[in-house]
């Protein structure tokens, strides 16, 4: 006789956490989903939901969206559920005591990395933009802390030194319900939860649009790591004509150029984009988006523009 499906909630909200809400509804008896409330989102200002409830209304479990989180109510309904587990997967809310408490197994959280290197709520991009080499998604048992709690599992991944926050995110979200799934199917013949070191601990706060702000005046790599750690969001820009111009798809080029100010662009090509003088070389930048406009070529976009200050963009234009 096969043993009974644990009686599971899922606590999660953006795109990052789909993956692993299909494995849980494939690999228990999932009985509700909490995420986010509905937010006002793009120029419209429209409510947008979560993609984690985008994904769990096809499958008929009750979802909630609390406000809030300390006052009991969330407590109460899910103590209706009398559960056994609940999966944590970039919910976006510190748990109470209570409700940590509640699952008879505890709370178990898909954390995007290293612990613990980058505990907190942007472990992707902050590892990026730190040109980490290396990271994993850790299957950890919640306590009060943030992101404290002891691991069960560490599945690690070297970073491509091209790879975007975003390339990075699609990946870890399936590594992630990988590893959750393996964990599911051994429960709960799993080994014990292990402290995580005192020793390498890193935060990894929210990013903030203001954040994107090149600065020219640092290694090649540096703004190599700072363009793709900004991609998706919020990318990564320099000043031209006093309006934000974004970059993206940066690339170490081969050298520095003597006498070239940091910010300067010193060559337009074809393939490649538009080469920057940094501080020790320079970075290639594949494309652009100027404000109001598509995102294109860097090529294209210096062909085609001209600067109020210098006329054609080209060789000699400096990027602030």
């Amino acid at each position: 006789m096969s043993p009974m499906p644990l009686r599971a909630a899922f606590m999660g909200s953006p795109e990052f956490a789909v993956p692993c809400l299909r494995v849980v509804a494939d690999a228990c008896d999932l009985r509700v989903v909490v995420c986010q409330p509905d937010r006002p989102a793009g120029r419209g200002r429209a409510l947008r939901s979560p993609a984690v409830k985008l994904a769990a209304e096809p499958m008929g479990v009750p979802i909630l969206q609390p406000t809030k989180m300390k006052d009991g109510t969330l407590a109460a309904a899910l103590r209706e559920h009398a559960l056994d587990i609940a999966i944590v997967v970039a919910f976006g809310r510190i748990l109470p005591p209570e409700i940590l408490a509640l699952p008879q197994h505890g709370c178990i959280n898909v954390h995007a990395s290293a612990l613990p290197r980058w505990r907190g709520a942007a472990p992707i991009q902050r590892a990026v933009l730190a040109g980490d080499e290396e990271t994993a998604v850790a299957i950890m048992r919640m306590d009060e802390g943030l992101d404290t709690g002891p691991v069960f599992r560490m599945v690690r991944t070297p970073i491509g030194p091209q790879e975007t926050s975003g390339e990075l995110f699609e990946r870890l979200a399936a590594l992630g319900a990988e590893a959750l799934g393996d964990f599911l199917a051994a429960f709960p013949d799993v080994p014990a939860a292990t402290p995580q070191p005192a020793e390498g601990i890193t935060y990894a706060p929210m990013l903030r649009k203001e954040e994107g702000a090149l600065d020219f005046a640092r290694s090649v790599r540096h703004v190599v790591d700072h363009v793709r750690g900004m991609d998706p969001w919020p990318v990564a820009f320099a000043m031209h004509d006093r309006e934000p111009l974004r970059l993206y798809a940066a690339s170490p080029g081969e050298g520095a150029r003597a006498g070239a100010t940091p910010g300067t662009i010193v060559e337009v090509d074809a393939v490649r984009g538009i080469a920057i003088a940094c501080v020790d070389g320079t970075v290639w930048i594949s494309e652009v988006q100027p404000p109001g406009k598509r995102r294109m070529h860097a090529a294209a976009w210096a062909r085609g523009s001209a600067s109020r200050k210098s006329g054609r963009v080209g060789p000699g234009t400096v990027l602030a």
